[in-house]
């Protein structure tokens, strides 16, 4: 069972309200805490807030049982962990040791004692359960408040918005690729899950020296891709000479771990696979196919000199979904992840996102634009939209213009003389100069863990971006309540 919060104070608690942070810090974990006061003392934000994770993480659930982490301390140590940027174990000793981050959990003690204390997998167990549709309806409810502060700071009923789009890379968590060395991934971890399973007691003939065919297996590999690497003379010839060998110690393998996997079926179908045993032989299946596929590929390209099409290669055999990206620029020429396109106004808050998985900046374009005229086009007024050359769609501009003022949307090749006409306006010149500003929100993004991501799996890789996007906001929401506060008390002090 799950609280929102733990409502009945124990003695010796701090109440959240009463948390005191430190406004003058200029670490970056100040302003978060600032904004999540706000959202939990603010009883509109609050019930917002709530409302989405209980929906979700609450649904088909019990109202009984034992009591587990409450949704506050959830969302809490999920948003810090991107916005420190930090692994598990840093999160961890946060959570136990940080004293203004215990008390913004609502865990804080006055009195000295030892108070509650977290363990790893908790945390691990607990921060997975936000999804990307959960952390959208959030990020909503957070530029709906930043906003209404900007209002409040400003005097305004009705915020003028003047969007920026752009995308950037964020990287799997996955070493350069080669045909080479992703036949060895493959078969080492076919040899470590075979030796996983011998240690679990299930009988598999033929591997009792399978840390011999690891060894044998990784010298082949060494010497393939030092031959490789190091060019020199009759290199095709030595190379394909080396690569032979790899190939074939790489089919002696794929037999034995094949006829293994046959035994495994047999001794499921017996009903002698434990729980642990079947996971590892769904895993053993997974890599042998990686191996099957990464031998066919060093075959063809190494010995038969075909050029392996795209849409047939991977990237890693960890994160299969990872994308091999070129944008042309110097710095970083290949980048292994997916393109995420974000959408910020002049405010800096990050209005919409997209994970772009196998698709175009200009089919982005359109659904990003369609979701903010939705969201924005009745309480706001959409000034501007601007985005880079990557984005053009004559389709996308026409459709845009008829909700946005003015569509930045520069043209790639030539141009009509209507199309050259408006490029040199002085408006569109003066919104596509200050399109450049939403590279400042990129850089802070991947300061703040939005660079590279750790999580395996496709669907972890999404809830990772969305809650980096989440903490950012937060962050921003932050600023903007201690900037407010401090021009507040400067009023006080010169109107004494």
């Amino acid at each position: 069972m799950r609280k929102r919060f733990e409502q009945q104070l124990s003695l010796g608690i701090i109440p959240i309200s009463e948390v005191k942070i430190r406004e003058k810090s200029r670490h970056q974990l100040a302003p978060l805490l600032k904004a999540l006061q706000y959202i939990f003392v603010t009883p509109e934000l609050n019930s917002k807030v709530f409302t989405i994770l209980e929906e979700h993480i609450m649904k088909n659930k019990k109202r009984t049982g034992r009591n587990g982490m409450s949704l506050w301390e959830l969302f809490v140590l999920s948003l810090v962990r991107l916005n420190l940027n930090i692994d598990y174990d840093f999160l961890l000793d946060h959570a136990n040791e940080h004293r203004t981050l215990r008390g913004i959990m609502g865990v804080g003690r006055s009195d000295f004692k030892e108070g509650k204390e977290y363990h790893e997998q908790t945390l691990r167990d607990n921060v997975g359960l936000l999804t990307e549709e959960i952390l959208r309806e959030l990020n909503e409810v957070i530029v709906e408040a930043s906003h209404g502060v900007i209002k409040k700071n400003e005097g305004v009923e009705v915020l003028e918005l003047y969007t920026k789009v752009d995308s950037y890379v964020v990287e799997t968590n996955v070493h350069f690729p080669t045909d080479i060395n992703l036949l060895w991934d493959s078969g080492r971890k076919v040899l470590d899950i075979i030796g996983h399973l011998l240690k679990s007691g299930l009988q598999l003939r033929g591997w009792q020296k399978h840390r011999y065919h690891r060894r044998k297996l990784r010298s082949s590999y060494r010497n393939c891709a030092e031959i490789h690497r190091k060019k020199g003379a009759n290199y095709q010839d030595r190379l394909k000479e080396a690569a032979e060998a790899y190939l074939s110690r790489g089919r002696t393998l794929e037999v034995k771990a094949r006829q293994s996997v046959i035994e495994g079926a047999e001794a499921l179908s017996s009903g002698l696979l434990d729980v642990v045993q079947f996971a590892l032989l769904q895993d053993l299946q997974y890599y042998l196919r990686m191996l099957e596929k990464n031998i066919d590929l060093v075959d063809r390209r190494i010995l038969k000199g075909e050029k392996i099409p795209h849409s047939e290669k991977v990237f890693s055999i960890f994160e299969p979904h990872t994308e091999w990206i070129s944008k042309g620029k110097m710095h970083k020429s290949v980048e292994l992840g997916h393109n995420t396109a974000i959408a910020t106004d002049q405010y800096h808050l990050i209005l919409d996102f997209e994970i772009m998985f196998q698709t175009s900046d200009a089919a982005v374009g359109m659904d990003m634009g369609k979701r903010i005229i939705k969201k924005f086009g009745i309480d706001y007024r959409l000034m501007s939209m601007s985005f880079d050359r990557g984005f053009y769609s004559s389709l996308t501009k026409e459709v845009l213009s008829k909700d946005i003022d003015q569509v930045i949307m520069p043209k790639r090749g030539r141009k009509t003389l209507a199309e050259a006409e408006e490029e040199q306006e002085e408006d569109y010149q003066h919104l596509r100069r200050a399109h450049s500003a939403v590279e400042s929100n990129i850089n802070q993004l991947e300061h703040n863990g939005l660079d590279r991501c750790p999580d395996k799996g496709a669907k972890a890789f999404r809830r990772y971006i969305a809650l980096g996007i989440v903490s950012y906001n937060l962050h921003r929401l932050g600023r903007l309540l201690i900037q407010a506060e401090q021009a507040d008390k400067e009023k006080a002090r010169k109107a004494a």
